[in-house]
Formats: structure tokens, C-alpha cells, sequence
């Protein structure tokens, strides 16, 4: 299939081409480049610079004729969104509107999209299922569900089969060393426990009076290379069947800051200093998924997401980056 990857040059998009590629699919990365960068793009592709808030872009890029689309251009830092809402309601919701407007006009009726566990809130139960309640503690999240909600119309109304893939917390890097072009501005544990090691950030752990195993919270965190495989696994899927899905995706067992840090200190062969401070407000104990309904529809099973290979594919990227051998 002819598929357009959009967002196809930042960290989770570049793993997805990679995926959709080997997985013989033609793929056109659609990118701003504003956190997506040019090393993370394949010369096998075509590239479309664009912006998803210039109608016109998007219109002129569907307009070349593709069978789906992947949708990765949201912006993601939670905190960031319950002081700037207006920056994600633009990007986020009147971004994605864009897109389904474009894709409906040319026909293109394949959506997989990029949500988030964002979407649920704080866990009720776990593991947390696709039922659990949907109620997001922040802007993002909240971004994310109304998009859940518009594809549902859309698929009602014009007939836009989708697949909703709710990250819990991705992590790692291409196995295989070809993608290494490092996160922008990355909010998530893994990458300041590596630039901790390279001794640019002092490591601070929130909380360690949890009931947890070890005190510190716990959390799924998700190899990159198997979300992208996700993504070529749900597109067979509503190609075949012909009906939308949401589904979880995680490992279904969590792994606590400390068991991070630990293992991170064992493949680096750093120190990774680490201060204790206060809990943050929002952060829950534990959270992580069960992925067995991404098993039952569309075989989804991890292969990489074991704690050593998450750290050690991340330091294999930030060693190349800062020289080490």
C-alpha cells in the first residue's frame, strides 16, 4: 500500500517508516521538521515538508492518492498543556481535523493514529484494559480523546476506518542502529537517566515512599520498534476487516524508576547519581496495561521491550551521539 506517514521524522514516526518499509509498503513522510529531524529519514522515501495547520499543505500531500495514513504530528509534553492549551488545542485537534478533512477529500479512509494512555486518567484498576474509564487528568490526554471521539464520527458518517493505539510509555531505540537521531526535547525517564550518565543533568527521583516493590512508581514502558510494528499490524487488520479498533499497547508487567536506573547502571558502567525528592503531584503509584486484546485482533506480541534491551538500545544511540566507545 501507498502510505503516508505524517509526523514520519521525529523518534516514534522515523520507527514507524522503518516498520511500514519492511513491511513492503511505499511510504511518504509528511514532516514541519520542528521536532522530527532530516537524519531520522529514510532515502528509500519520499518527503513532503509541511505544516498540518496550512490546509494547503495537507491537501496538495493526499492529493498525490494514498491507501491510509499514519498520524504522529501531536504535540506531547502533558505539563506543557495545562499552561499552554491553546498551543495544543491548534496542533493537537484543528491539526487532526485538518488531516481527516484532506484524507476524506481524496478518498484516503485508513487512519492509524498515535493516542495515549493519557486518555484514561488515573488507573481505577489494574491492569488497565480498552474499558477502563476515560477520564484524563491533563490537556493532552484530553486532546487525545476528543480525536477518539471525532474518528468514531468519521468513520460513522464517511466511512474512515481507524485504528487508536494507546501508547503507555515508549521507550528504546532501533535495535538494529539505523535510526539515531536522538528525541528533541525528551520529557521521559530513560533519555534523562542517559544524559545523567553522561553526567549533563542531575537525576532526581520523585517519590520514593510509593507501595510499590521498591518504593518509586512504577510504569509500562514500551520498546519504540514494537509500537512501529503495531502500527503495520493494525493497518492489515482494518484493511482485512474493515472495522476500527482501539487498542492498548504496553507489556502488561511494570518496572519501577529504580529498577530503570539500576539496569542503566549496569549497561553504561556509570554511577548515575540520583537525588530523592517529593512526589509530584499526579503521578499515580503504578500504571500499566494489559495488551491482550492487541494480541487477540492483530497478534500483537512484544519482542523487545525487556528492561536491558530498552536501556541498552538508548545508550547505543547517546553513546554515538557524545563520542563514547
Amino acid at each position: 500500500m501507498k502510505v503516508l506517514v505524517i509526523g514520519g521524522a521525529g523518534y516514534i514516526g522515523s520507527h514507524v517508516v522503518k516498520a511500514m518499509m519492511k513491511a513492503g509498503h511505499q511510504v511518504t513522510v509528511f514532516d514541519n521538521l520542528s521536532s522530527g529531524l532530516r537524519c531520522n529519514l529514510f532515502p528509500e522515501n519520499d518527503f513532503i515538508y509541511g505544516n498540518i495547520l496550512i490546509p494547503e499543505n495537507l491537501d496538495a500531500a493526499f492529493a498525490k492518492g494514498f491507501d491510509a495514513f499514519v498520524h504522529l504530528a501531536a504535540f506531547k509534553a502533558a505539563g506543557e498543556s495545562m499552561t499552554a492549551p491553546e498551543k495544543y488545542s491548534v496542533n493537537n485537534i484543528t491539526g487532526t481535523l485538518n488531516i481527516m478533512n484532506a484524507a476524506v477529500k481524496h478518498n484516503c479512509l485508513k487512519m492509524i493514529f498515535s493516542s495515549s494512555a493519557a486518555t484514561f486518567g488515573e488507573p481505577q484498576y489494574l491492569p488497565m484494559d480498552e474499558k477502563h474509564p476515560q477520564h484524563p487528568i491533563n490537556y493532552y490526554g484530553f486532546t487525545k480523546l476528543e480525536i477518539e471521539e471525532f474518528m468514531g464520527w468519521y468513520d460513522q458518517l464517511k466511512g474512515m476506518k481507524f485504528a487508536s493505539l494507546r501508547y503507555f510509555n515508549a521507550a528504546g531505540y532501533d535495535v538494529e542502529g539505523e535510526i539515531t537521531g536522538l528525541e528533541q526535547k525528551p520529557e521521559n525517564l530513560l533519555p534523562r537517566v542517559m544524559e545523567a550518565a553522561l553526567g549533563q543533568r542531575t537525576l532526581k527521583i520523585f517519590g520514593t515512599d510509593y507501595e510499590t516493590r521498591d518504593g518509586t512508581c512504577i510504569r509500562d514502558y514500551v520498546h519504540v520498534s514494537d509500537l512501529a510494528k503495531a502500527h503495520v499490524q493494525a493497518l492489515e487488520y482494518i484493511t482485512k476487516h474493515a472495522e476500527s479498533i482501539k487498542l492498548n499497547l504496553g507489556t502488561e508487567k511494570g518496572t519501577t524508576v529504580k529498577e530503570i536506573i539500576e539496569a542503566a547502571r549496569k549497561i553504561t558502567g556509570k554511577p548515575i547519581p540520583a537525588e530523592e525528592a517529593p512526589r509530584r503531584p499526579g503521578d499515580p503509584a503504578s500504571l500499566y496495561t494489559t495488551s491482550a486484546l492487541a494480541k487477540q485482533l492483530i497478534g500483537w506480541v512484544p519482542e523487545f521491550s525487556d528492561v536491558d534491551t530498552l536501556v541498552s538500545s538508548t545508550w547505543n544511540v547517546y553513546k554515538k551521539h557524545f563520542g563514547i566507545n
